[in-house]
């Protein structure tokens, strides 16, 4: 059966039915004429049972809300948070065979063996082993859940970002965020249920599809914000027109709408209304909560956070502040780690110091905020890329800057809040770091891990189209209860 969530006003059927209607009644040819009689039936329109308050939450939810913090080119596990010593053993040598995927992006072969050039320590009460580059982690260690043992099939970043993010390598599917958006909806009305904040100077690989909303109602598309001048393109009002005009204008346009969504039942004319209806609200709630200057002192330098600038710190404390204020969903998107050793911006010994340097403080400060403020037991907070990188220094065309290529075969990720583990080491990889070895976790378990926290069964968050059921694990996915407290 296909679940609709509580909260949606639009019967989903019923508008698909309307706008089959008003294609075929437009058809002058031949087989729209036929089709038409086959298709007035309303059992033949229907796609989805009506909106059921009891379907919702499935089970009882651990969290309200999720923070996505992706590190976007995907950062060198070897190096940061997946110890392997044998690397070091054997630094310069030939890479084993073993250690190559299926696939990769630029390694050929006869690589050789990279050591990492970073220090380990042994910190939290599980002895985890974290890098010299991450002193801000090691004090959230005990109440985070680092899971080593993550694998991908896709070893390029758009792919791998959209595998990510929407369940599916290709464009089209509805990313996490929209289907937590049209299952679960939004705590403020006044703001949008999915929020996206973007540092490291680009958009990741995959562009807006990370955030889209695919084939769901276009209301549910993830809302992009700037950390630095109006938080929301167009939020302001244009020279010459105050609020009250404003406010006439948009009634006047959603009373042209409605009419247009009466004649022709498209269901993207009332996505537009309540677009239009959200926009307006957002005028006021937007600069007030994305004013991070607000904030005391303290905790603008707990973050490393400055009012007015772009930055992932800035980000972070944003997305603390639009979660507390009930934003279902924030995204955050930060470019730069595809450290493949091409030149200084991309390489271990300078590109990788420098993200950790502007990440590490802010992400670890984000937990803590949340803690003291007792939000963390009901906030979601994930930390990834999208895959991991080679045993081997890459060496393209010669270069004797130190980095890695795409693995698809393990990454480190973590996972704090929101009913996870506090304090857990899950799944281990192989002495090279090149396979899972132990509780390998894909990422639709992730997925429907996330799922599972917020009171979701992913196998019944279901949205019908093109004549069948889609969710976001597809056809995959299971709940992997190690990582549950």
């Amino acid at each position: 059966m296909t679940s609709r969530p509580p909260h949606h006003t639009l019967q989903a059927a019923g508008i698909e039915a309307m706008t089959r209607r008003h294609f075929l009644g437009r058809t002058t040819c031949s087989f729209g004429a036929a089709a038409l009689a086959g298709l007035l039936s309303e059992q033949a329109w229907s796609t989805a049972p009506a909106a059921d308050a009891s379907l919702l939450p499935h089970i009882a939810p651990r969290a309200k809300r999720v923070i996505y913090l992706h590190m976007a080119g995907s950062p060198p596990h070897h190096d940061m948070l997946d110890y392997k010593p044998l690397l070091n053993k054997r630094h310069g040598e030939t890479a084993p065979a073993d250690c190559y995927a299926d696939r990769s992006a630029f390694v050929g072969p006869n690589e050789k063996v990279l050591g990492s050039p970073y220090a380990f320590e042994q910190v939290g009460s599980n002895g985890a082993w974290v890098s010299e580059l991450l002193p801000h982690f090691k004090q959230i260690v005990d109440d985070v859940c680092i899971v080593r043992s993550m694998h991908t099939d896709q070893f390029n970043h758009a792919p791998a970002q959209l595998m990510l993010q929407t369940g599916h390598m290709l464009q089209g599917r509805p990313s996490m965020g929209s289907w937590l958006s049209w299952g679960l909806g939004s705590e403020n009305d006044d703001l949008p249920s999915f929020l996206v904040l973007v540092s490291g100077g680009k958009k990741p690989s995959a562009g807006t599809a990370a955030w889209d909303s695919g084939f769901l109602p276009t209301v549910h598309t993830g809302v992009q914000c700037r950390s630095g001048g109006d938080p929301i393109l167009a939020v302001s009002d244009p020279a010459g027109m105050d609020r009250d005009l404003r406010g006439d204008t948009i009634d006047a346009i959603n009373q042209l709408n409605r009419m247009q969504a009466d004649a022709f039942g498209d269901p993207e004319i009332l996505a537009r209304i309540q677009q239009y209806e959200l926009a307006y609200r957002m005028q006021t709630a937007v600069p007030d909560v994305m004013d991070i200057s607000r904030e005391s002192p303290e905790t603008l330098e707990l973050y490393g956070a400055d009012p007015g600038a772009s930055s992932f710190a800035n980000n972070c404390l944003l997305a603390r502040r639009l979660s507390e204020s009930g934003v279902r969903f924030v995204q955050l998107f930060d470019w730069g780690w595809d450290v493949h050793g091409t030149n200084p911006s991309d390489d271990l010994m300078t590109q990788l110091p420098l993200k950790c340097r502007q990440t590490d403080q802010a992400a670890a400060a984000l937990i803590h905020d949340l803690k003291r403020r007792g939000l963390l037991e009901e906030t979601l907070v994930i930390w990834s890329g999208e895959f991991g990188r080679t045993v081997m220094n890459e060496r393209r065309n010669g270069s004797t800057f130190l980095g890695r290529d795409h693995h698809p075969g393990c990454f480190t990720i973590w996972m704090a809040g929101g009913g996870i583990r506090q304090g857990a080491v899950i799944g281990a990889t192989d002495e090279w770091g090149a396979h899972v070895a132990e509780n390998p976790v894909s990422i639709h378990d992730l997925q429907a891990t996330m799922l599972h926290t917020l009171g979701i069964d992913h196998e019944r968050l279901t949205y019908r189209h093109q004549g069948r059921d889609f969710r976001l694990t597809d056809v995959h996915g299971t709940v992997r209860t190690e990582l549950l407290a």
